[in-house]
């Protein structure tokens, strides 16, 4: 496996953290080392206008060396949605309880599932594997030819 994919989707948040662009870009930058990750740039975090007048918010990602953190908030409606992906394991429940707290969500769903199922996480072992896949065929085939031979 690639690595886990954490979904949050908070209801009934403090509206007044969800249009704070600084409050967001503080959490933000310190979520990294709570999760036991790397931050490689400073959060870039923004407010936004939707095409709707209610659905304007504040939107925010930081790059982290796993992947990636971001966040959408739709202010007037009290939500806001957190997408957490890493090519490390971490505490899904634990950051899940951490960022609904922060933003006094008053109920939240997460969606958690595991990306990359054939993804090669050590080129060496993926080079031995097919030298062991090359080895096998190579036998199977002399074998062949050796059977066809006897006959």
């Amino acid at each position: 496996m690639f690595g886990p994919h954490l979904t949050i989707d908070m209801y009934g948040c403090n509206k007044k953290k969800l249009k704070d662009v600084n409050y967001i870009h503080a959490f933000l930058s310190e979520l990294p080392a709570l999760m036991g990750m790397t931050k490689i740039m400073p959060p870039y975090v923004f407010s936004y206008s939707g095409v709707k007048p209610e659905d304007w918010g504040v939107s925010g990602i930081v790059l982290i060396a796993e992947s990636h953190i971001s966040t959408h908030t739709f202010v007037e409606k009290g939500y806001m949605s957190f997408d957490i992906f890493s090519c490390k394991d971490f505490d899904t429940e634990g950051i899940c309880d951490i960022i609904a707290s922060k933003f006094e969500a008053k109920t939240y769903e997460k969606n958690f599932f595991m990306r990359g199922r054939h993804f090669p996480k050590d080129s060496m072992r993926s080079k031995q594997m097919l030298e062991m896949e090359r080895e096998k065929e190579t036998a199977q085939a002399h074998e062949g030819t050796h059977s066809h031979e006897e006959n």
